[in-house]
């Protein structure tokens, strides 16, 4: 059964990974296209009318996607349901953004912010629309599909994005790449599933998927507070363009590790859910996924780190100099959010989402009590500090509730995160050195590298091996499933 699920769960972690690396490559030259043709206060508008979106949808979650995902049998008869409470959702949605707009403009002290509002309700309400059988592409490991369906609304986004803002340079570049990506992935939903939901609500089925839901919504909710808080904190206090400023630091240097974070959840939660009864392959699967993820994040969080001067000043420009620390410090944020990625998902595959709840409700609290003196002593480098604090301990009372669960020894959870945290600690510190010693040129550059990576990839195998036979593991499992 392992080998078989193995088998399964490499070829589906190959498809989701080559989704969000096709996202990422798009992503990032969308990014550093918009970065020169627009003003860090045009991101500062966009952020504010995603974040009033996210808070809208947040706090009206209904969870029924992982409930789908989590049931085990019967789900067809539940998909007409669920999608009649997400278009009428999508529509009240839609008519409340429209009426806060102003109030919006005026909390964040930015009246151009009201019609950019305003119009990302569009965004909502086309969502609203798609096909419910897409929840089958997760459910049932077929990421071939998923592909198709994600990144047809990546390359529509850049598409549209990028030209409009060459003829506009506005903030509504961001908004029109944004609708028409969504509205590509509401086309091609219908192409590549047969299913045709229609409106039919069944009160007794949707309160049945409400029930697994409610504590989806109760966490949402809480991550919400917990990941876009300080993007409203940041606003708020310190204005559009600090938040311009802070959100793509935030994404240069969570976009690696965020990246693992949707690789492994959308293939281990499935996977969870279809295992939980099995607990010692339950135990194996997980802490194979939590060697890779910590190796993977920790080395790109190092690599991050040493080069974010030149990544900033060489792909954004001057005027994005300021965000050369604030990248440095979240970069140590991202990789515990990757690591608490891997052992999230445990406690919704097995049933139990309630223990992810509470977690984050105690990681918010001590957010909250740190962000408004670390941000007015230390600026933006203080709110990045502030959010990595407690998600380090989140990270470290998550697993030892999961060992706890799984009935390993909590040790085995540090050995794994520490190894790699010191193979890319040495990896860092020498490319630090050796950019002082060589010229700033690609090449200097690229030979700072080779030798930094070198050694730290040495000291990881010097201290373990099974890493470097589980990566290999991976590479010939992906080869093996594209030769069948």
């Amino acid at each position: 059964m392992m080998d078989n699920l193995e088998s399964r769960v490499v070829r589906s972690g190959a498809w989701v990974f080559g989704m969000r690396f096709v996202h990422q490559v798009f992503y990032l030259g969308r990014l550093i296209i918009l970065a020169r043709l627009l003003a860090p206060k045009d991101f500062g508008l966009m952020g504010i009318a995603l974040l009033t979106m996210m808070t809208l949808e947040t706090f009206s979650q209904t969870g029924f996607q992982e409930a789908l995902i989590q049931k085990k049998k019967n789900t067809e008869e539940y998909l007409d349901s669920a999608w009649t409470v997400l278009v009428i959702r999508g529509i009240i949605l839609f008519s409340i953004i429209v009426l806060i707009a102003p109030l919006v403009a005026r909390f964040f002290e930015t009246p151009q912010a009201k019609g950019v509002v305003q119009a990302i309700g569009l965004a909502i309400l086309i969502q609203a629309f798609t096909n419910v059988g897409v929840v089958y592409f997760q459910k049932e490991l077929e990421f071939n599909k998923q592909f198709i369906y994600i990144t047809a609304g990546t390359v529509t986004d850049f598409a549209v994005a990028v030209t409009a803002a060459i003829l506009m340079r506005s903030v509504w570049a961001l908004l029109f790449g944004l609708v028409a990506g969504k509205l590509a992935q509401l086309i091609v939903s219908y192409i590549i599933h047969p299913y045709r939901p229609c409106f039919r609500l069944e009160w007794n089925k949707a309160r049945e998927l409400f029930k697994f839901g409610k504590w989806i919504f109760g966490s949402s909710i809480i991550y919400f507070l917990l990941f876009q808080g300080d993007d409203i904190f940041v606003g708020k206090l310190l204005g559009a363009t600090a938040l311009g400023f802070y959100q793509i630091a935030y994404k240069i240097s969570n976009t690696p590790a965020t990246e693992i974070t949707k690789v492994i959840s959308q293939v281990t939660f499935p996977v969870y859910s279809k295992i939980q009864e099995n607990l010692s392959t339950l135990k194996e699967f997980y802490l194979k996924s939590l060697q890779l993820i910590s190796f993977l994040s920790f080395f790109l969080a190092g690599l991050i780190f040493a080069f974010a001067p030149e990544f900033t000043r060489f792909l954004l420009g001057e005027k994005w100099v300021p965000i050369i620390p604030i990248i440095q410090a979240l970069s140590i944020f991202g990789v515990t959010s990757a690591i608490n990625g891997v052992s999230g998902p445990i406690f919704q595959g097995i049933g139990k989402p309630k223990v992810n709840t509470i977690g984050a409700l105690l990681q918010f609290i001590f957010l909250v009590l740190l962000i408004y003196p670390f941000t007015i002593k230390w600026g933006l480098l203080g709110t990045s500090i502030a959010i990595a604090i407690p998600n380090f301990f989140y990270m470290l009372v998550i697993n030892k509730l999961v060992s706890n669960e799984l009935k390993y020894r909590y040790m085995n959870f540090i050995k794994l995160i520490l190894i790699p945290f010191l193979g890319s600690l040495m990896m860092a510190v020498i490319i630090i050195i050796m950019k002082s010693f060589v010229d700033s040129s690609i090449i200097g550059l690229v030979f700072s590298f080779i030798v930094g990576v070198g050694f730290g990839l040495l000291a990881t195998y010097i201290l373990d091996k099974d890493i470097y036979f589980n990566l290999r593991y991976l590479v010939f499992s992906v080869i093996s499933e594209k030769k069948q």
